[in-house]
């Protein structure tokens, strides 16, 4: 299947401007509470904290690291599976770095450094943004638009490799196995970059659940 038709065959299935609105949301969200995390400096998701790291060291805007990696992840999707590109995947590798990139500049310019900085004010930031953070992701996942090349790859080991192991375990590996890149190249662990290798897989299961019960089940 080419990436025309897989994308065209996303465009074409029942519910698709409800799903569309809900996978939009959800990269655009996912941008801005993760500019938050990246700015309290308590951690972030598994991917951001090893993308953070690197483009760091090689002197970049996060999101334009963010772009490239994908991209090359992007051939390995094409490869093995690439019924799961569709319109998230593109929204996914351009706009969520950008976002955050963006959102942060205009933080940097309207709010206060010590906020970001100082308690309580850190830690309510953190929680507030740990957990919406984490609902967007499973929206935008659970859309059925088409997934980034990053998220691609647990599932591509989840169908094709590890087919009797819960796709939550699956994703915990991987993003575990990212974690551990982060440090080995000199990134420094926080607890929400914990936090989130175990709370990733199980929040996307729980909340595809709900999408495809009370959601996408009445359009």
């Amino acid at each position: 299947m080419s990436i025309k038709k897989s994308i065209v065959r996303y465009c074409k299935q029942p519910g698709f401007l409800e799903k569309f609105k809900v996978m939009a949301l959800g990269v655009f969200f996912m941008g801005f509470f993760l500019s938050f995390l990246i700015e309290v400096n308590l951690g972030t998701d598994p991917c951001t904290f090893m993308n953070v790291t690197i483009s760091e060291k090689l002197g970049i805007l996060f999101g334009t690291w963010q772009l490239l990696l994908n991209a090359v992840l992007f051939v390995f999707v094409l490869l093995f599976d690439r019924h799961q590109i569709g319109p998230g995947t593109i929204a996914n590798m351009v706009f969520i770095g950008y976002i955050s990139d963006f959102c942060r500049w205009i933080w940097k310019r309207t709010i206060p450094e010590f906020v970001f900085k100082e308690e309580p004010y850190r830690v309510l930031i953190f929680a507030v943004a740990l957990l919406c953070f984490v609902i967007t992701a499973s929206l935008y996942m659970n859309a059925d638009m088409g997934v980034s090349p990053y998220d691609a790859m647990p599932n591509i080991l989840s169908e094709r490799i590890f087919k009797d192991v819960p796709f939550k375990f699956v994703r915990i590996g991987f993003d575990g196995l990212v974690v551990l890149i982060g440090v080995l190249l000199g990134g420094r662990i926080e607890p929400c970059t914990i936090l989130m290798v175990f709370l990733l897989g199980p929040t996307i299961t729980t909340v595809g659940g709900f999408l495809h019960q009370r959601v996408f089940s009445v359009v």
